[in-house]
C-alpha cells in the first residue's frame, strides 16, 4: 500500500506523526510529509518528487496509517493501492 499528502489541506497539527512516526513526519515548515525509512517525501529533503511522492508502507502499518487519515483534521492523507 502507499499513502501520500495533499500540502494544500495539511494543517500540521502533527497527529499523523503521533500516530505513525514510522510513515510520517512534520518538518520544520510546519507540515507534515509521508516518509519511506529515511527517504522524506519532501523537495526540502533532497527528494526529487517533492511532496508528491507515494511512499509505499509495511501491511503491519496498515491501522496506523488508516488512524492517522481518520483522526487528521485536514483530512489530506490519501491511501492507495
Amino acid at each position: 500500500m502507499k499513502v501520500w499528502i495533499d500540502q494544500d489541506l495539511c494543517t500540521g497539527d502533527g497527529l499523523c506523526e503521533e500516530i505513525a512516526p514510522d510513515v510520517f513526519v512534520l518538518l520544520d515548515d510546519g507540515l507534515a510529509y509521508v516518509r519511506e525509512g529515511e527517504k522524506i517525501f519532501a523537495a526540502s529533503e533532497g527528494n526529487t518528487e517533492g511532496a508528491k511522492g507515494m511512499a509505499e508502507f509495511p501491511d503491519d502499518q496498515m491501522d496506523l496509517v488508516v488512524e492517522s487519515a481518520e483522526e487528521c483534521p485536514g483530512e489530506c492523507i490519501y491511501i492507495e493501492p
